[in-house]
């Protein structure tokens, strides 16, 4: 079992690794500093909710505690670390695709009121039509939750699965009318991977990688492309895949990113706990109008943080459940976070401006372990007691 510090934002340089990178930074403070905290941490590392996982929390961008347990790979042995990338899963909802389209907003090329219709360039049919931006963020788009494509794109050759998957998308059947009933789907945002890629004119990834990761310095957020070989790393493995006849490592876990070659709006964002909490701290700033923000406007994050009146979220993130919400009993009812489904997720206390990232691996070997839905409200309210008590 591992545990280290953390690392400050690193610039990274060319032929350095990841793990390179990291050694060169001073550690901060370990779960020392939460001693409750830590032994819940090791406690689910003993009765199996998962086999690795990475905790960090902060007040804004100074990091209080940033720690990593257990293993990454059962068959390997190897450890986690700080600097362990996991596949983000769903998270990939609120910091790619949610992120690429408010940039998109803040430049002029969308808005979030703007009509499907009007945003790729497709023929839209009548009942889909009038679905807006904001509400395929906000899951009321009327879609289905999930469909598994992947069974019918994993045998069209790989140039033909993203229009076919396209093709598919505008012709699925709406559930109930646009903006009426809230379902959190994966669909809303393989459309939206499409609206950003046509706005932006290149690929979501790419936009990404250039405009909002770089200039962040949010080292390492990337997609893996399957046409490119796995950045080196340590990555968090996941589960052993029956339908790809291996256990899976270094390639998104989701079988529907999968087929699409790695790359889609729903899933397959990859990161390290550090990379999110810069995400997160950049967002905070922007949102109470520090000059820390650097990237993002503060009218913006406020727009896209907003409640949306009877849906439980903003747009792009989640809001805590009324009741037995993951973030637990401390955070109020206008924080901001989401869950990734390998075992991922933040919450966000944008009064007291704290956030706590969980990265785990959960779902390693199997998705059948769901022992992270009781844990998660255990340790955020133990994160939430220390930072009281710390305060």
């Amino acid at each position: 079992m591992g545990r280290e510090g953390q690392c400050p934002k690193l610039k990274k340089r060319p032929g350095q690794s990841i793990e390179d990178q990291t050694r060169l930074a001073a550690p901060r403070p370990p779960a020392d500093a939460m001693p409750e905290v830590d032994r819940l941490m090791r406690q689910a590392l003993a009765d199996g909710v998962f086999p690795g996982a990475v905790l960090l929390a902060a007040r804004g961008g100074e990091v209080l505690v940033h720690a990593a347990y257990g293993i990454a790979n059962i068959r390997t042995r190897q450890s986690v670390t700080t600097t362990t990338v996991f596949d983000l899963a769903s998270l990939t909802k609120p910091l790619a695709t949610t992120l690429a389209v408010m940039l998109l907003c803040q430049q002029g090329r969308l808005e979030p009121d703007q009509c499907l219709a009007a945003g790729i360039p497709a023929t839209v049919h009548a009942d889909q039509r009038e679905i807006t931006i904001a509400q395929l963020l906000a899951h009321t788009s009327g879609l289905p939750d999930y469909r598994p494509y992947y069974r019918e794109l994993a045998v069209l050759p790989e140039s033909e699965r993203r229009s076919h998957l396209r093709h598919r998308l505008l012709n699925e059947p709406l559930l109930h009318p646009p903006g009426t009933k809230v379902l959190y789907s994966d669909l809303d945002f393989m459309l939206l991977e499409w609206v950003v890629e046509s706005a932006a004119g290149q690929r979501l990834d790419r936009f990404l990688a250039g405009q909002v990761y770089a200039p962040l310095q949010a080292a390492p957020l990337f997609f893996i492309d399957h046409q490119q070989p796995a950045p080196p790393a340590v990555y968090a493995a996941t589960e052993q895949c029956a339908w790809r006849g291996r256990l899976v490592e270094a390639e998104v876990h989701d079988e529907n990113a999968h087929a699409l070659g790695g790359i889609a709006g729903h899933a397959g964002l990859f990161g390290t706990a550090a990379a999110v909490h810069t995400i997160l701290a950049e967002l905070l700033a922007a949102y109470h109008g520090q000059s820390t923000g650097r990237l993002f406007r503060s009218e913006v994050v406020r727009r896209f943080w907003q409640p949306v009146p009877g849906a439980g979220r903003a747009l792009g993130f989640d809001l805590p459940a009324a009741v037995g919400s993951s973030c637990g009993r401390f955070f109020p009812p206008d924080s901001i976070g989401h869950l990734g489904f390998t075992g991922t997720s933040f919450w966000i206390h944008r009064a007291q401006q704290l956030s706590v990232i969980l990265l785990t691996n959960r779902v390693h070997p199997s998705r059948r372990n769901i022992a992270i839905r009781q844990f998660r409200p255990q340790i955020h309210d133990a994160v939430m007691q220390a930072l009281s008590d710390m305060a």
